[in-house]
């Protein structure tokens, strides 16, 4: 998908990135309790706008639950391009999330760089709860779960370079809890720990081993009519090395979200964000995405 005429469009930029940051607050908004927490994020996991949250999408004990589905843009910048997420993925048995998401790119203007980042990839992802919130009425509980995320077709960077699509994945851990010694302003706490060999959650393809990288997420509910509102931000640390280019060095990448919440018995969240993913990473390579807006829209049916 190439549209470079449109993304250089004076309007059409500005015009994308409010819409992602809202659809970001939507979704920050419904990560903050078990009940606004059931967005999805970029990848279709049940969590803020880059890390998983150790809930999961709704679903009686006993059934499996009705599809959730999502769709996220972010404008990458003119290196990177612009990327949309469509996602779905059901609960089951109360306990347990799967999902896929497809990747799609419209490619940047850099004729040295976009060639790099142009191709999509498949996103399969699972979750299984271990630990429900609050167990056995213990409200300094938080809820653990375990999960994997694997992506295929991965054809990026080292990739392009070497003419081969490739696999990477993510395992982890992640424990979420809602604080809500102020019933009037809770406070969301997720803090996780995956091993990974993607890179920038496959954006910029593989890195070039498996390695032990640390995320978390902080957020506020702030009541509003009869939904809500969700402000926050996450850090998702990524390996510091990238296939293809060896002398690169990948920093953390950090995000600032909202999240709306039109009405609490709505399944139906919009988030709005910023992202900062990656700039500099080695002399003559400049990526240029380290402030781009991002925007999404997730609806349970």
């Amino acid at each position: 998908m190439k549209n470079q005429k449109r993304n250089n469009h004076p309007i059409y930029k500005p015009v994308l990135s409010t819409f992602f940051i809202l659809i970001l607050g939507v979704l920050a908004l419904s990560a903050v309790s078990n009940t606004y927490g059931q967005g999805l994020n970029w990848e279709g996991q049940t969590g803020a706008f880059i890390t998983p949250f150790a809930y999961t999408s709704q679903s009686d004990k006993d059934k499996v639950g009705k599809p959730q589905v999502a769709f996220h843009y972010l404008y990458g910048g003119d290196v990177l391009g612009s990327h949309f997420q469509a996602s779905v993925t059901v609960g089951m048995l109360n306990r347990a999330e799967f999902g896929y998401t497809r990747s799609i790119v419209s490619e940047g203007s850099s004729t040295a760089f976009s060639p790099l980042f142009k191709n999509g990839f498949n996103i399969f992802h699972g979750k299984v709860n271990l630990l429900p919130e609050n167990y056995n009425k213990n409200k300094a509980v938080p809820a653990i779960s375990v999960g994997f995320v694997a992506r295929t077709q991965v054809k990026r960077v080292g990739g392009v370079l070497n003419n081969q699509s490739t696999n990477n994945g993510d395992i982890y851990v992640v424990g979420t809890k809602t604080i809500t010694a102020n019933p009037k302003l809770p406070i969301l706490i997720n803090l996780g720990y995956k091993a990974t060999n993607a890179s920038v959650f496959g954006i910029a393809g593989n890195s070039p081993k498996w390695e032990g990288r640390a995320f978390a997420a902080v957020a506020a509910v702030i009541p509003a009519g009869k939904g809500a509102v969700i402000i926050g931000s996450e850090a998702a640390q990524q390996p510091k090395r990238l296939n293809g280019l060896p002398n690169a060095t990948i920093p953390t990448t950090l995000t600032y979200f909202v999240r709306i919440v039109p009405k609490g018995d709505v399944p139906f969240n919009i988030d709005f964000g910023v992202a900062q993913a990656v700039g500099k990473i080695q002399p003559g390579v400049d990526l240029k995405a380290r402030h781009q807006f991002a925007m999404g829209m997730s609806y349970r049916f």
